[in-house]
């Protein structure tokens, strides 16, 4: 009896072995896919230092989750090989937040009943047949409609597992697998609700300021081009680096709202609260907008770049100051984020507040010299006044954003 034991904690313990090392695998992974530009690199850094830990706290849960289910399974089924109840652990208390583990706990169950049931129905009228087969796939087909779900298809595929089960061993075992199945998720749950629940705050604070920082780059670096003579050559750059703010914005999303997410039925942050209710997603929508405009700026220069009207060209003295005040709109947006983060909340808002001060005021000077005719060329007043319009939407979004 003791061999038995010690040779099934071992298949537990090679089970749990194999889920860790897909963790480390995961979040050892470069991001290299996500196009970080060298300012950022230290935050990939960060992070790669950070993987071991993380991968040592996961680690450790699959362990304990694997051997609670195994240990609980075998208490209510004694004699049974409970891999079914670990294999369900591993997968509850990997998932990303607590509310989902939860989540997916209850779905996996229904669907599993749902499927357990649809199969004894058929095989009580049908009997074990071929034609019991066909009457499960007909039945998920017709309760489907025309667009079939996930959940659908796996309570069809469960029936058709059950079906099997049930031709080669009694209906009570078919029983016991899923009330083991059901165990080994009690037991997922518990272990990721209790033991350090998955907060994710960090990663949507640090997605929102990295997508700030980069579109204060980009104004920057169009700041930067258009004083150095170089808006021909790199406008078109400029168009594919404010394309690539719509995925960083749409990433950005999802890490915020998987931070909001993991707040949720969460027992560490009920108890110990450690600081005040995300809010990133106030500041990511102004965030939104405020890209829409950089883009906007980048796409209408690059379009003057290719005009072929010579009269349409923006002058250079024009040029000359729109840098500047590029470079002082990439100030502000960066300073946008830092408030909310800040050792000194005031300071950092005073701060936010002159960024945006300076910005406006060269804009209204920009303004006043573009009205009298002293930058303009007559054939590109169109190309002005966009240019104009985008940073001064830009400055009011961020303006009233910092007044809330």
């Amino acid at each position: 009896m003791g061999d038995t034991t010690h040779s099934n904690r071992a298949k537990c313990a090679t089970l749990w072995i194999v889920q860790f090392s897909t963790i480390a695998r995961r979040q050892g992974r470069a991001p290299s896919s996500l196009g970080l530009r060298p300012p950022l690199m230290r935050i990939v850094e960060a992070t790669r230092r950070s993987w071991g830990r993380h991968a040592l706290v996961h680690g450790a849960k699959n362990l304990i989750a694997a051997l609670l289910a195994w240990e609980f399974a075998t208490f209510w089924m004694p004699g049974e090989r409970p891999y079914v109840a670990v294999a369900t652990a591993l997968l509850m208390v990997n998932a990303s937040t607590v509310y989902r583990s939860v989540t997916q706990a209850a779905r996996s169950m229904a669907t599993r009943a749902a499927g357990v049931l649809l199969a004894l129905g058929t095989v009580w009228l049908l009997g074990s047949t071929a034609g019991s087969i066909a009457g499960i796939v007909g039945i998920a087909l017709v309760a489907a409609g025309s667009r079939a779900s996930d959940d659908r298809l796996q309570v069809a595929s469960t029936a058709v597992l059950t079906l099997t089960a049930a031709a080669a061993a009694p209906v009570g075992h078919v029983v016991l697998t899923a009330i083991a199945a059901l165990s080994g998720a009690v037991m997922g749950v518990a272990v990721n609700a209790l033991i350090m629940p998955p907060i994710h705050l960090d990663e949507s604070d640090d997605a929102v300021r990295d997508l700030a920082r980069v579109m204060g780059a980009l104004l920057r670096d169009m700041g930067h081009g258009l004083r150095d003579r170089q808006h021909a050559a790199r406008a078109h750059g400029w168009v594919e680096d404010g394309r690539g703010l719509g995925r960083r914005v749409a990433d950005a999303r999802e890490r915020v709202q998987q931070g909001q997410e993991s707040l949720r039925w969460n027992t560490c942050w009920a108890v110990h609260p450690q600081r005040r209710p995300v809010t990133y997603g106030d500041m990511l929508s102004t965030l939104h907008g405020v890209s829409l405009q950089v883009r906007g700026i980048a796409r209408t220069l690059a379009d003057n770049v290719d005009d072929t009207h010579t009269d349409h060209h923006l002058g250079q003295q024009f040029l000359d100051r729109y840098a500047e005040m590029l470079k002082l709109a990439g100030q502000a947006v960066e300073a946008f984020v830092e408030v909310d983060g800040a050792a000194c909340p005031a300071e950092a808002r005073e701060g936010l507040r002159a960024a945006i001060d300076r910005a406006r005021a060269w804009h209204d000077t920009m303004t006043d010299l573009i009205g009298r005719g002293a930058l303009v060329k007559p054939g590109a007043w169109h190309v002005y006044g966009s240019l104009m319009t985008d940073v001064e939407r830009l400055l009011v979004d961020l303006d009233h954003a910092g007044r809330i």
